[in-house]
């Protein structure tokens, strides 16, 4: 649900620099306006956001990207791009899904993306955020996934390992809360720097 009865939908890509989303998010401010969500990213030193924005009076798309583009600074060059957003309803399930998250790692090659991207949306699976990224030789994929209850994840994870083997990659298929359970993070204090204890008295 958004603040207002004005929404757009806001995306901007520049060079990466400190500042961008204060930049950006004083501009949105300065109309009177609310982010009610956002993603943003960091990919080969470029900096990429989309924002859910909503305002009190209506306003222009192009009015609204030209209020961000003029928010950078000097030198800078934010390609702006705003379009009034969908009514949430259009984005409703239609069928019962679960979340998933598909994680795929092995020697870089053309097509790995085009080869997993298309067995899924053969399966009316839904990508909701993906992330890939070249280290050395090897390609690392990892997704989030809509999976239609109707299907047996077994029988899919049999699909994506088979096509691994043929790819040379390891492919697994997890529920995102198992996912989260296994692979979150814990920040601990470093071992080489103790909490200093209070002296004794």
């Amino acid at each position: 649900m958004t603040r207002f009865e004005h929404v757009y939908v806001l995306t901007v890509m520049s060079d990466d620099h400190p500042g961008i989303v204060a930049a950006v998010t004083g501009a949105v401010e300065s109309l009177g306006g609310n982010i009610d969500a956002c993603s943003q990213t960091v990919l080969g030193g470029y900096f990429t956001l989309i924002m859910i924005v909503s305002v009190p009076k209506r306003i222009e798309p192009e009015q609204l990207a030209d209020r961000v583009r003029s928010s950078g600074r000097t030198g800078s060059d934010y390609q702006v791009l705003a379009r009034p957003a969908l009514p949430t309803d259009r984005f409703a399930a239609t069928e019962p899904s679960g979340r998933f998250v598909i994680s795929a790692f092995g020697a870089d090659q053309p097509g790995i993306v085009r080869r997993f991207s298309r067995y899924l949306a053969g399966k009316d699976v839904n990508i909701v955020d993906l992330y890939g990224d070249r280290r050395g030789d090897e390609f690392v994929l990892i997704g989030q996934l809509e999976v239609p209850a109707r299907w047996d994840i077994r029988m899919l994870q049999a699909d994506l390992e088979q096509m691994g083997d043929e790819l040379g990659f390891t492919v697994k298929l997890q529920h995102e809360n198992i996912f989260v359970a296994t692979n979150q993070l814990r920040l601990t204090r470093s071992p080489l720097h103790p909490r200093p204890q209070p002296s004794p008295r």
